[in-house]
């Protein structure tokens, strides 16, 4: 009896990983993980009262933690908002934006950075009305460099006076600095966590990087978390397809 209940909570996870690899945001806005990244919305929303929070980085610990799931998604949702809002692929090493949004990946951010193209002509809309991306494009040889340079700083001005809000996908903050360096040049920093995989001490470190960076951490995402059965989020949304 307890291994099958095991192997149906086992399944279950599989089928929410599975669906939140998507843009859910986008396909199925009723959803459970949707209603989920609303909260998120509204929670950033909340943590700063006095000002819009204009720039956020979303990183995780270590790889295949969720963060680029996350923060496509989160894009979506500020964007049905009506907010006219970038999405970045920071990830100059393993970037997937591009593959997410079914795009190439040709002109992106590199290029922009090295002054090879400019932002206007990087930045492309999706299928999402209100959302722009900025794909990696060609991966540079020193990605921390160019996130760390001043045109990036110069790009992050621009952008200001082009779109509401910007938000990165960047890199595992404890495999490389790019993370940190992103994280000191924007005004939020989300740090996604995986229920299950991520160790404790791994998200403590990684919590002291951001810090470390002079970033403000808005706060964390547990990802691919399956809620009880007697729970209200299960009862509530649980026959939802």
């Amino acid at each position: 009896m307890f291994a099958k209940l095991k192997n149906r909570k086992q399944e279950k996870r599989k089928r929410l990983q599975q669906t939140a690899r998507k843009l859910v945001a986008h396909t199925n806005p009723r959803s459970f993980v949707v209603e989920q990244f609303r909260t998120l919305r509204t929670n950033i929303n909340f943590s700063s009262p006095d000002a819009d929070i204009r720039s956020i980085v979303v990183t995780s610990a270590a790889p295949e933690e969720g963060k680029s799931t996350a923060a496509a998604n989160l894009a979506v949702v500020f964007a049905q908002e009506g907010k006219k809002v970038l999405l970045i692929d920071g990830d100059m090493r393993k970037p997937t934006t591009h593959h997410t949004f079914h795009m190439d990946n040709i002109i992106g951010l590199s290029n922009v950075l090295t002054r090879q193209a400019k932002i206007e002509d990087a930045a492309r809309p999706t299928e999402v009305e209100r959302l722009d991306l900025l794909t990696c494009g060609p991966i540079p040889p020193n990605p921390a460099e160019l996130l760390g340079s001043q045109q990036m700083t110069n790009m992050m001005e621009q952008l200001k006076s082009l779109y509401d809000l910007v938000i990165f996908d960047a890199p595992p903050v404890l495999s490389v600095a790019d993370s940190q360096i992103l994280a000191n040049k924007c005004e939020g920093t989300i740090l996604v966590v995986n229920s299950g995989k991520t160790e404790k001490e791994q998200a403590a470190k990684a919590k002291e990087a951001i810090a470390s960076s002079n970033s403000r951490i808005i706060g964390a995402v547990l990802n691919n978390f399956v809620p009880p059965k007697d729970s209200y989020y299960y009862q509530y949304y649980g026959s939802e397809k």
